[in-house]
């Protein structure tokens, strides 16, 4: 009995385990190469660098990681609002004693180093979401449990925006994934997904063409319609959705030009068209796709980066870490990264579908929708197919926030898993 409740013991997944130290040790060694420079010939160790304050920041992780083991599994669920409630003091506090980097008020400064507490508030919604979620008669077809779940993600995303930090309030879309798998009424994600799509044709389409497609595509659905329901009602609700549709896509230039900020508006032009400015906003953009680019299939090899030991691109040891991954191991360094990435949230879906508390299965959901989320678009707006919205790479970036917050959201969700295979072994 005492060996079933032994944290090391083989109640934790090992699998996870191991990709997770892979993508670890691997994000360590490309920071280092981010950063190398022949002349200085620094070590992995110099805590001067980014490398070897990574290093330290993997070591304080894992005392992190050992504190939440032998925690009890059910502190997790007793303090989840508590947890929740803490974050969004913090992200109050830090709009008003925050220090401001790169033009987002988000990051509480200690000395040399600091700490970014929306990292941290994705973890502690997480587990608020899985608490509300247990709670018996709660379901996602009615109303005023979804508007309550909506406020608890909608909430934190507010203050996040309200400190300038556009691409970690993003991220909180990421939740939509577990909350389908709740029962979320596949029309919210379908409008949502639509909305999406109308916005980038916008942008890049003559407003006539879409207004042409969108009564073609809703005219089409009206003649496919079941002779019983093409009633006048129906056809009826189907203009009234092309007129809702129509305004959409003209608002879509108002809002982008006296709404969105400056540089994001730069973001999404370079995104519709990369070559707008090489030399400006389109720089890091047309760099990150030289430097993968240039790694062809095999890659350059380590410490052997042309771009990066002549800092071609800007945050390339952060938000463009990936870069630095394609110009030294090539296609294939890539494709073994993207395939520790499928094989993490693969294996996180697969013991969250085991889980026997409504709890940890809907946080398990969490996790592996977050961290498929940051993959997606960090990886996509290297390569020209998403805006540049400063998210990390989990694992890989380097920074205490992205290493520590990552890093607990998946090891709590391993304490959870852990008292499952433990029941199960009895």
């Amino acid at each position: 009995m005492a060996r079933n409740n032994d944290p090391f013991s083989q109640n934790i997944d090992w699998l996870t385990l191991l990709l997770y130290l892979g993508c670890v040790t691997m994000g360590w060694l490309n920071v280092y190469a981010a950063v190398y420079s022949p002349e200085d010939h620094t070590s992995l160790f110099d805590m001067n660098t980014n490398a070897g304050k990574q290093m330290m920041w993997i070591g304080t992780t894992v005392i992190l990681i050992i504190c939440i083991l032998v925690i009890n599994h059910t502190f997790f669920d007793t303090f989840a609002f508590v947890f929740y409630g803490f974050m969004i003091l913090m992200l109050v506090l830090v709009l008003f004693a925050g220090t401001n980097i790169n033009g987002s008020r988000s990051w509480f400064k200690f000395g040399s180093f600091t700490i970014q507490p929306a990292e941290f508030t994705k973890v502690a919604t997480a587990l608020a979401l899985a608490k509300y979620l247990d709670v018996p008669g709660i379901n996602l077809a009615k109303r005023k449990d979804l508007m309550f779940i909506g406020g608890i993600i909608v909430l934190p995303c507010i203050l996040i925006l309200a400190s300038n930090e556009t691409g970690s309030t993003l991220v909180f879309a990421s939740f939509v994934i577990m909350l389908y798998r709740e029962g979320l009424p596949s029309w919210i994600p379908a409008v949502g997904i639509t909305a999406a799509a109308l916005f980038v044709l916008a942008l890049v389409f003559p407003k006539l063409y879409i207004f042409i497609g969108i009564g073609a595509l809703l005219g089409l659905i009206v003649v496919l319609m079941p002779r019983y329901n093409r009633t006048l009602t129906n056809v009826l609700a189907m203009g009234l959705v092309g007129i809702v549709m129509i305004g959409y896509v003209t608002g879509v230039d108002f809002f982008v030009n006296n709404v969105l900020q400056k540089h994001q508006r730069n973001r999404i032009k370079v995104l519709v068209d990369p070559k707008i400015d090489p030399l400006g906003v389109g720089w890091n953009v047309t760099q990150a796709k030289i430097a993968i680019g240039s790694g062809r299939l095999q890659g350059k090899g380590f410490l052997e980066g042309t771009q990066t030991k002549f800092d071609f691109v800007p945050e390339q040891s952060t938000d463009f870490i990936f870069c630095t991954i394609g110009e030294e191991h090539g296609f294939v360094g890539a494709l073994v990264v993207i395939a520790l990435f499928i094989g993490l949230v693969s294996r996180i879906v697969i013991l969250a579908e085991k889980q026997r508390t409504k709890f940890a299965r809907v946080y398990g959901y969490c996790v592996a929708g977050i961290i498929f989320f940051h993959v997606m678009v960090n990886v996509g707006m290297t390569i020209g197919l998403m805006p540049v919205i400063g998210i990390p790479l989990p694992f890989f970036s380097y920074g205490g926030s992205s290493l520590w917050s990552f890093s607990i959201l998946l090891f709590i969700f391993l304490k959870l898993d852990s008292r499952r295979t433990a029941l199960t072994r009895r």
